[in-house]
């Protein structure tokens, strides 16, 4: 699981169900008149509320946030398990709703305490259970909402292309570390300061590695998942990029950039928006 995959939707997600659990533990109704002595029960004392609103809502988003935070969703009967939850939100806040308007159940038949109403904490369940449904609902379709929640980590200091940030990953170009010995220049590396020039024959190499142009490769993260397209204009996507990963942006080409993932492919990244410079 990738916690960096969560949104700011995802954060209000959690934010609720944390609110609805407070919640829970506080009145269900208010008296009027009632003595401060008076012994009201919480929402965990009423079956209906606590199986169709604290429970459904706290299942709801859990689904939402795992479901996001997985490498791939998970899917049973042909629907992941973010829809489940957003299904689940969403009857949280409905019995919330209907709980407002008889919020002692059959007390208020039977009793006729008609001077019964919703205590402060079946109020706070149905905000918190229409935020919550709200927030599931709209993620996955306003922007502000689908920002990245935690930001990925900078590399230490911006590197030319053929290097790796602090903790990389290996690109092609890195120095490599000789089996028993001290680092010193591998294929593509840089020499240690000291060590003589490997070949004049390198530096043609690394000049042609420069892309033409002002342009300077530079270290980003995408804000949500993206794909990478072929070189050659090919419309099915030979990767996707993740948050929360640095990738090696090596040219740019008009709005688009030409990324370099992992394990070394290349390829056009058309949606530039939002990036993370490094």
């Amino acid at each position: 699981m990738n916690i960096r995959s969560l949104t700011r939707g995802d954060g209000v997600v959690i934010g609720a169900a944390v609110l609805l659990l407070i919640a829970s533990f506080l009145d269900i109704y208010s008296i009027d008149g009632a003595p401060d002595s008076a012994e009201i029960p919480s929402l965990w004392g009423s079956g209906s509320v606590v199986l169709g609103v604290v429970l459904a809502g706290v299942i709801g988003a859990a689904l939402v946030v795992v479901n996001r935070a997985m490498p791939q969703p998970k899917k049973v009967a042909g629907l992941d398990l973010g829809q489940f939850g957003i299904a689940f939100t969403v009857f949280a806040a409905w019995c919330a709703l209907g709980s407002i308007f008889d919020p002692a159940g059959a007390f208020d038949n039977d009793g006729g305490l008609d001077n019964i109403g919703a205590g402060i904490g079946l109020i706070l369940a149905l905000v918190a259970t229409l935020v919550m449904a709200a927030a599931a609902v709209a993620t996955p379709l306003l922007p502000a909402l689908k920002g990245t929640l935690i930001p990925a980590a900078r590399p230490a200091a911006p590197q030319p292309y053929g290097g790796q940030p602090q903790g990389g990953y290996g690109y092609p170009g890195a120095q490599q570390q000789p089996y028993g010995g001290q680092p010193g220049p591998a294929f593509g590396g840089q020499p240690q300061p000291g060590q003589p020039q490997p070949g004049q024959p390198q530096a043609p190499q690394q000049a042609q590695a420069q892309p033409a142009g002002d342009f300077s490769p530079f270290w980003f993260a995408v804000p949500v998942p993206r794909p990478l397209f072929a070189e050659d204009g090919s419309p099915t996507p030979i990767a996707e990029l993740a948050p929360g990963t640095w990738y090696l942006a090596v040219e740019q080409r008009g709005a688009n950039l030409v990324a370099q993932t992992q394990d070394g492919r290349r390829g056009v990244l058309q949606d530039t928006s939002g990036i993370q410079r490094g």
